[in-house]
């Protein structure tokens, strides 16, 4: 027996859950994804990944900007679906779209809920500091990220792990764990589990501003940013007009009298710059125009760009 599938999804981590539907027995039976939006340098339209793949398996797509209007509500419900998976879609789902499903609709978020609901769960738990993290299926209500829990699996977040390399290990996990869910959706052996509200908390939607580094917060809390923020949004810090990207940084426990922002010392391993406590060593840096290198390719290219006692800002 096969399920008669929406799928609601649009970046990378949603299409590789596409991807494992379209490859199962399951019938994927409609796309939605968001409408497209500009990219690269030309700013032309670009269609999402999902949409992509969905256009590959020539599956209908449907790009509504919300639900608010009744006829895309009544074109969901035409398509006579058994259940509707959701990941990473970008919209709010309203009731009447939720309930139109057979099965209703099963959301694939990127944590171990309660804990981080929201946006940009991957990137928060590194930012945090969290030893583990996983994979929640859930039944999707009208809150954010709030409905009971199907099932859950789980992987550690390793020292070196970066949003990027944390991002493709859920994503590599997510469709087994989606497959699993689907077949006890067909065999009528869910065990919902209620979410403890009192141990939630949110994971909001990175921004760019916050990824200019302050020198004021701790060398620890610095580093896990600048993981947490590979590839998007990266961190960065200003030395005059130049914006340095940070691609890679470890924290030492050194003291210092230093202003944080001051550069202490130079060399081949790094650049160490004073924190509000302990020094943050930059490993890997990305200067404007150019590709990212570590420091010792930087200084063999440019010796005089960093010298002890320069300042980098943490305002524009």
């Amino acid at each position: 027996m096969s399920l008669r599938i929406i799928f609601a999804g649009t970046p990378d981590f949603a299409a590789v859950h596409l991807k494992a539907l379209v490859d199962s027995d399951h019938e994927v039976v409609a796309v939605y994804s968001q409408p497209d939006r500009p990219a690269g340098r030309g700013k032309k339209l670009q269609p999402s990944p999902v949409k992509q793949v969905a256009l590959e398996h020539d599956i209908p797509v449907y790009q509504p900007l919300n639900f608010k209007d009744e006829a895309d509500v009544d074109t969901l419900k035409s398509l006579n679906a058994d259940v509707m998976v959701v990941v990473a879609y970008g919209l709010l789902l309203p009731k009447n779209v939720l309930d139109a499903p057979r099965y209703g609709c099963l959301n694939v978020h990127a944590s171990l809920l309660p804990r981080w609901r929201g946006a940009a769960p991957i990137q928060r738990c590194i930012e945090a500091g969290d030893m583990v993290t996983g994979i929640t299926i859930m039944q999707m209500d009208v809150g954010l990220d709030t409905g009971d829990m199907l099932n859950k699996v789980t992987t550690g977040i390793n020292l070196d792990d970066t949003g990027g390399s944390l991002h493709d290990r859920l994503a590599s996990m997510g469709p087994d764990a989606l497959l699993k869910t689907l077949a006890d959706v067909e065999a009528g052996t869910l065990a919902p589990e209620a979410q403890n509200d009192a141990l939630a908390n949110y994971a909001h939607k990175l921004t760019k501003q916050e990824a200019l580094l302050d020198w004021q917060q701790d060398a620890e809390a610095l580093a896990r940013r600048i993981r947490a923020f590979n590839p998007f949004p990266m961190a960065y810090t200003l030395l005059g007009d130049e914006r340095i990207r940070v691609h890679a940084a470890d924290a030492l426990e050194k003291a210092t009298q230093l202003t944080p922002g001051t550069i202490a010392n130079v060399t081949s391993d790094g650049i160490e710059v004073a924190c509000n406590e302990g020094v943050l060593r930059l490993t890997r840096i990305q200067l404007a125009g150019k590709k990212p290198m570590s420091v010792a390719e930087v200084i063999n290219g440019q010796p005089n760009l960093f010298q002890p006692f320069y300042v980098l800002a943490s305002e524009i």
